[in-house]
């Protein structure tokens, strides 16, 4: 069972409150600060270019990295960007690609750096994975300031840095679970820093972390602004592949800008607060600055 929305103890000269309006406010991921910077110059593939240095464009609906060091930048892309091998940079793009596919896919990478990417189409078919490790041996990730709307899952990585990234108005279409971040079992570094994650609807979560394929350990939960989804954060500790370990999800600010418990639910589930490693701390409710215990 999650932590009760109840105080458990007084806080003296609290934090800003009310974050959830106008997040840049607080210091968190909102249109303002994430996505392609103001006054970029795009050009669209493929009809305005269908190549550059380390890429090209497969005319079967897709934008290919093909070589180490690519730098994949200032475009609008009418499908997938597949990013490969070492070093490529994928930023300031614009994708276009809806439907069961995703946005930009993680194919055996190492030290990627995704950034200042715009995903999603709102209004349109609901995008099913904005940012995605495919086999799930993505190493090294930076997955920086990215605004993603309208997507089933926004980004689905077992290790790496995710940060500054805005996820929000997610989409919903019959049989999906939603999930801003998700893991599916790893124990590689995963730190999810200083994002902001908006699920509007009352199933899955926020951020959450599963043992679909492997034991959850080795996790940073910190700084986010999140609300909403069943329940807001999963915790990994299902025990289906073992025990989690250090785990920590630590000064999180929880909204009820939806529910009266973050998640329709609660704010967190399937946390193992006895975990070698394992902690829990310095969360507060966004509307008073009070814990979320």
């Amino acid at each position: 069972m999650g932590p009760s929305k109840t105080p458990t103890m007084s806080i003296t000269n609290p934090p800003l409150t009310g974050c959830i309006h106008e997040p840049s406010r607080c210091g968190y991921p909102d249109a303002t600060n994430t996505g392609v910077p103001a006054g970029t110059t795009l050009l669209r593939v493929p009809q305005d270019v269908t190549s550059g240095p380390g890429w090209a464009w497969d005319s079967r609906g897709w934008l290919q990295v093909t070589a180490d060091g690519a730098v994949v930048e200032n475009l609008i892309v009418s499908g997938t960007i597949e990013a490969a091998g070492t070093n490529a940079t994928v930023r300031n793009n614009r994708l276009l690609v809806t439907g069961d596919s995703w946005a930009i896919g993680l194919r055996h990478t190492v030290n990627a750096t995704i950034s200042n990417n715009e995903i999603g189409v709102l209004g349109g078919t609901r995008l099913a994975v904005g940012i995605k490790d495919i086999y799930g041996d993505a190493t090294g990730s930076k997955i920086l300031r990215n605004n993603l709307v309208n997507v089933d899952t926004g980004i689905q990585i077992g290790e790496g840095l995710i940060e500054g990234n805005y996820i929000h108005d997610m989409g919903l279409q019959s049989g999906d679970h939603i999930n801003g971040v998700t893991s599916n079992g790893s124990t590689g570094q995963l730190t999810i820093r200083g994002n902001t994650i908006l699920n509007r609807f009352d199933q899955t979560d926020a951020i959450g972390l599963f043992q679909d394929f492997g034991v959850e350990a080795n996790r940073l939960i910190t700084g986010n602004l999140l609300a909403g989804g069943g329940y807001t954060i999963y915790g990994g500790a299902n025990e289906r592949f073992g025990k989690t370990y250090n785990i920590k999800v630590t000064n999180n600010r929880f909204s009820t800008i939806y529910y009266p418990n973050a998640g329709s639910y609660g704010p967190v589930a399937y946390f193992d607060s006895n975990g070698v490693g394992n902690e829990w701390s310095g969360n507060i409710w966004d509307e008073d600055g009070s814990p979320v215990a």
